[in-house]
């Protein structure tokens, strides 16, 4: 039997051009198609590749554009006059349930009895509040997607002897992406009228390099009664430094506010806010006398002590307050308020005393449960 002997094939190596950069085998090329359409992919993938060697962060919301000096040192939405008892249960942590009762006298704005219920989860948030007065207001806001969020509101105020009454719906729409956000609300939107009725804001906020954010924000609203439709147009901007945080917005028919928040020591924090108003510029209100020019200047300061703390703020037209938190003992607050006006000659006084009246359960969760975090 003859045998056949079979030959080697030689094996052929590829040779590699070190010049050239390494494959990444994680991340292979797409498909070619066209020539268009490879030039826009292109560039779009190397504009986020720019983009992401940048390390921009989220710039948060242009609602949310001066906090530190609108929410955190500022008395907004917390001065108050009469006196006033809130008692709080909280029954879990998570997910987050609690109940609250408050009383008041002796204030036109502040209803005799509060009750206000609230549950919460990392993805749900439900809150609901109902006045003696009748007045009642709700917010249910979902997380749909961790960079979606939808928000809802209910306000309903009975007329009264000096109050016409009225309700207001609120739909918000949030996307936060890695180096932007963006928004869209609608407040009492209705087609009943024969065609699109109601407030419509849509804004978007950019961050540019690490420290500096861009946006805009644009409002479009039509009341009823057959009134035509209003558009305005606002810029934003924001900087941020090591302990320091401007911002600025400017509107287009008119009007410029500006905020700078100041850190100076870890338990010191100061803020000044101006706010310009330039009234018939664009000759809509000729018959009123020509343009006028209005402006408030509001200068504030925060100080954390180790179980209070003090704000104070004075502005420009003659206006001093301040709002002094005690802590009693750990589940008793004490909080003073107070207000001076020297342009109208009027002075308010408050005081606030709060009670946690948490179980022994609730304090041995907090050693053990972390809290929910819900979509505020």
């Amino acid at each position: 039997m003859a045998t056949i002997g079979l030959e080697k094939q030689p094996v052929v190596v590829p040779v590699v051009d070190p010049s050239l950069p390494p494959l990444d085998v994680t991340r292979p090329p797409p498909p070619r198609t066209n020539a268009i359409f490879d030039v826009v992919l292109n560039t779009y993938q190397s504009f986020q590749e720019r983009r992401e060697a940048l390390g921009l962060r989220n710039p948060g919301t242009i609602d949310q554009i001066a906090k530190e000096v609108q929410r955190d040192v500022f008395l907004t939405n917390q001065t108050f006059s009469g006196l006033r008892a809130e008692l709080n249960k909280s029954f879990s942590l998570n997910p987050i349930f609690q109940v609250s009762h408050a009383f008041s006298m002796g204030s036109q704005m502040l209803s005799p009895y509060t009750f206000l219920a609230l549950y919460g989860t990392d993805n749900v948030l439900l809150q609901g509040q109902v006045d003696s007065d009748a007045s009642f207001s709700a917010r249910f806001n979902t997380r749909l997607h961790p960079r979606f969020t939808f928000k809802s509101s209910v306000q309903i105020q009975p007329s009264s002897g000096m109050n016409p009454g009225g309700a207001q719906v609120s739909l918000e729409q949030d996307y936060v992406g890695d180096d932007f956000t963006a928004q869209l609300k609608s407040i009492n939107p209705s087609l009943l009228e024969g065609g699109l009725t109601g407030m419509f804001i849509g804004s978007y906020l950019q961050s540019v390099t690490p420290r500096l954010s861009l946006g805009l924000e644009g409002v479009w609203q039509k009341p009823g009664g057959g009134m035509g439709p209003e558009a305005a147009l606002s810029y934003a901007a924001r900087y941020k430094g090591d302990d320091w945080v401007a911002s600025a917005q400017l509107l287009t028919q008119g009007g410029l506010q500006g905020s700078y928040w100041r850190r100076l020591t870890d338990k010191v924090e100061t803020g000044v806010d101006v706010n310009l108003q330039f009234a018939g510029l664009s000759g809509a209100n000729a018959m009123m006398g020509g343009a006028r020019k209005e402006g408030t200047a509001t200068l504030g300061a925060k100080y954390e002590f180790s179980r209070s703390i003090f704000r104070a703020q004075v502005d420009s037209q003659g206006k001093i307050g301040c709002l002094w938190d005690k802590i009693i003992a750990p589940p008793v607050k004490v909080t003073f308020a107070g207000e001076m006006d020297h342009a109208k000659n009027q002075a308010k006084l408050g005081l606030a005393v709060t009670i946690e009246a948490s179980g022994e359960e609730l304090m041995e969760q907090q050693e053990t449960v972390k809290p929910a975090s819900p979509p505020f």
